[in-house]
């Protein structure tokens, strides 16, 4: 906010203040000053940082109540006079509003028999000021009010209006409207407009439109003050790019029952320095009123809070400095807040507004500080014991946009799910959320196509939208390996797929194994999106619940993202594993008798899944376990054909087991084997 220091000094009327007191005072108020510029006329320009909760504070009045809070100064609110002798404004113009909530408040007043030319110096001089630039005397006033009261204003030419009323509404798509820059823009169809009864006038909230501008042969005008939804506002400032005065102010908000005294200042200044007749009566859309909102404030929490006693007297003092009123309450005080403080709603606001007014270097401090160092939280252990598993398998933590091309977006979409966009002129390209890292993550591994054996991990949230109303957020794991061995332009052998899928499922399970108790494993599957290469995917299971998937990227998500080297895919749930952090441990005791473990070659359907295989082995008398050593393919098992080899473990408990004991198990195992997947022997 640009701010000069003369204009301040009306305000707060009493010994000029110089630049450096106000500059103090201001910061001591919490509104820090970025810049400070010496004018030609003796003024200073002060660049004010305002917060984003004080729009009230976008203006002088604004300022200069802070001002006054802090020097004990009263301040002057420049007075309204002006005497309606025009007639009727409703017998004029009508108004309607029909763009609902977007536009809380709208009031338009009309003025007769004006004369459009040069502003007064002092006009001249106060926007120069703030780095304006005069254009005529009625222009002029409505920028003089935006900056005086923080109300933007807006002047139609009502002789060029089509009809004689005013609608505010929501745009039609592909409507036109050529904005007072002299750029035709077309409309989206939400963007809210102020239309005659022909076309769109205005871009509320945002630019007046050039087909209504005042000019030199301007007489009558229509004088607007109003409100809009600060999402409306922004949503249309920047689709069309179009950053002004009035879309900053009112994306901060502007309150509707501060809007009758700015518009009257700003008519009884059009009529000051333009001549003319102000129409009696004021049309206005308000569905008010507005009653102001009462907040309780106690003593004791300032006392609790502020960590000083404040007396309560002091504390009347300052919030009446304020314009906030209170009414004691026994040990409270009842405060009711005016309309220009929106951002006045609970009482810690209020002990805020204390505390910056009587003044933080007021507060004592200590010398030293106690320190509470506590323990780390479960999900902060589980996300150290996941970075630390998946480091020591030598992965690389990624950090990447959660933004992708809606191209990229889909290739690993969910079924059943749509794709979130926002709607953002600067992501135009790229304003999809991801609903899968592993996109990203094929696209950093081909920013770093000089590296060889590359694995990459991320965590990180995915979105998808479930139906037109409801959407899901999900935190997940997601990793890449490359395809050991692969190379350039050469698809990968069949057991070179198989390692890469090995090496990110034994990630998994060793993630798994320090973040819970439940078992995981790997279902084959027909892939779900085209992001993953038909015949290596799988659904990761914990337990009976699916958790995530595993495959191989497909050529499609390679070619996107741009990659040459194929690489092997997860991507998992994680608050799904982390919810069973800390995993619970059992111990046993170490055996007290020697087992027997045979290794068992079976040649099978290359489809044959190692699930299959193990599960086979399933009911077999002291069986122990059963762990997967190897594949092997080549001539010597035929095509279509794998061999796999499984080690099958068994002990008995209360004695030493025999040979003889574990040799018809094996050939039971053969046996079933042949009979439920056609597997034979391999000798």
């Amino acid at each position: 906010m640009k701010a000069s220091v003369k204009w301040l000094n009306r305000l707060v009327p009493g010994a000029p203040l110089s630049a450096a007191e106000v500059e103090a005072a201001l910061t001591d108020a919490g509104f820090p000053i970025d810049g400070r510029e010496a004018l030609a006329d003796g003024d200073t320009r002060l660049e004010v940082e305002i917060t984003s909760n004080r729009g009230d504070c976008l203006s002088h009045v604004g300022l200069a109540r802070e001002l006054g809070a802090k020097t004990g100064r009263a301040v002057l609110i420049p007075p309204v006079q002006v005497e309606a002798t025009g007639g009727p404004a409703g017998a004029i113009l009508t108004l309607a509003n029909e763009a609902g909530s977007a536009c809380p408040r709208f009031t338009a007043q009309v003025i007769r028999g004006i004369t459009v030319g040069p502003s007064p110096g002092w006009l001249v001089e106060a926007l120069a000021a703030v780095g304006q630039r005069s254009i005529n005397n009625v222009v002029d006033v409505t920028n003089y009010i935006t900056f005086e009261m923080g109300q933007p204003t807006h002047v139609f030419d009502l002789g060029k209006l089509a009809g004689p009323g005013l609608v505010v509404r929501v745009a039609r798509a592909g409507e036109a409207l050529t904005t007072l820059d002299g750029k035709k823009r077309t409309l989206a169809g939400d963007e809210v407009v102020v239309s005659d009864a022909q076309r769109a006038q205005s871009l509320a909230g945002v630019m007046g439109g050039a087909d209504s501008e005042v000019s030199a042969s301007t007489r009558d005008v229509v004088l607007e003050a109003a409100t809009w939804d600060p999402s409306a506002v922004r949503r249309a400032a920047r689709r069309h790019q179009l950053r002004t005065d009035a879309s900053h102010r009112f994306e901060r908000i502007v309150t509707p029952a501060t809007i009758p005294a700015a518009a009257a200042r700003a008519a009884a200044l059009i009529v000051q320095v333009a001549g003319g007749r102000l129409c009696s009566g004021v049309l206005d859309t308000a569905t008010g009123p507005w009653p102001a909102a009462r907040v309780m404030l106690r003593l004791s929490r300032v006392r609790a809070i502020v960590g000083v006693e404040i007396p309560a007297e002091a504390i009347v003092r300052i919030l009446g400095a304020l314009e906030i009123g209170c009414e004691r309450r026994g040990e409270s005080l009842e405060c009711v807040i005016p309309a220009h403080r929106p951002d006045v709603a609970r009482e810690i606001d209020l002990i805020e507004e204390v505390a910056r007014i009587h003044g933080l270097d007021r507060v004592p401090m200590s010398e030293t500080m106690r320190v509470v160092v506590r323990p780390p939280q479960p999900a902060e252990r589980a996300a150290r014991e996941l970075g630390a598993t998946l480091t020591g398998l030598g992965f690389f933590e990624t950090i990447t946009y959660s933004f992708e091309t809606p191209g990229a977006a889909a290739l690993f979409q969910r079924p059943g799910t749509t794709l979130l966009a926002v709607d953002d002129a600067r992501r135009a390209g790229d304003g999809t959320l991801r609903p899968s890292v592993l996109a990203s993550l094929l696209a950093c591994r081909a920013r770093n196509a000089s590296e060889a054996g590359v694995r990459l991990y991320e965590t990180a949230s995915v979105f998808a939208g479930l139906d037109a109303a409801r959407w899901r957020e999900e935190r997940v794991l997601s990793l890449l390996v490359d395809v050991p061995g692969a190379t350039k332009g050469r698809a990968p052998t069949i057991d070179q797929q198989q390692e890469a899928i090995r090496l990110v499922r034994g990630a998994i399970e060793a993630v798994a194994a320090v973040l819970t108790s439940a078992c995981v494993s790997v279902r084959a599957e027909t892939p779900d999106c085209p992001g993953f290469e038909p015949g290596t995917f799988g659904r990761v299971m914990l337990g009976e619940q699916e958790i995530g998937r595993i495959g191989l990227a497909s050529r499609a998500a390679l070619g996107v993202a741009g990659a040459d080297i194929p690489a092997a895919l997860a991507e998992v749930a994680l608050d799904r594993l982390i919810e069973g952090y800390p995993p619970k441990r059992r111990v046993e005791a170490l055996a007290a008798f020697p087992g027997i473990e045979r290794d068992v070659s079976l040649v099978v359907d290359e489809a044959v899944t190692w699930e299959r295989v193990r599960g086979v082995s399933t009911g077999l008398p002291l069986l122990e376990g059963a762990w997967f050593i190897g594949t092997f393919r080549g001539k010597q098992v035929g095509a279509g054909k794998k061999s796999v080899t499984i080690r099958l473990a068994f002990r008995d408990p209360a004695r030493t087991i025999r040979h003889e004991e574990v040799d018809p198990q094996v050939g039971e195992f053969v046996r079933a084997a042949a009979e439920r997947l056609g597997a034979v022997l391999r000798g």
